[in-house]
């Protein structure tokens, strides 16, 4: 099992930049690929970018793609995601999610969840 922990949240301006971090806590974090998810109020939760065991692979939603880097640190059981280029739609809780499998673009795929951070990007 493993607990993720969001971190980096706030308010930025559109244009300006933000790092999240997802710190894990437990075993083996190497053994779960990871995914970044984000909800907007009345919607439903988005995939937004996701990372295989080693990081080797990545995967983007078209509407972060090119702005939005996700990457991890094994090491340091973390994994992170940039986000450049923020847009007023970019406004979300953003997650952080674990899976024992392979990493998918659906919530399904996940089998751990933190708690979000609020990301508001203002025009």
């Amino acid at each position: 099992q493993v607990q993720v922990v969001e971190s980096g949240g706030g308010l930025v301006q559109a244009g300006g930049s933000r790092r999240l971090s997802c710190a894990a806590s437990g075993r083996a974090f190497s053994t779960y690929a990871m995914g970044w998810f984000r909800q907007a109020p009345g919607k439903e939760r988005e995939f937004v970018a996701r990372i295989s065991r080693s990081g080797g692979s990545t995967a983007y939603a078209d509407s972060v793609k090119g702005r939005f880097t996700i990457s991890r640190d094994n090491a340091k059981n973390t994994v992170y995601l940039q986000m450049n280029s923020l847009k007023p739609e970019d406004t979300a809780v953003y997650y952080c999610a674990a899976a024992r499998v392979l990493g998918s673009e659906s919530p399904l795929g996940y089998d751990y969840w933190g708690q979000g951070t609020q990301v508001t990007v203002s025009s």
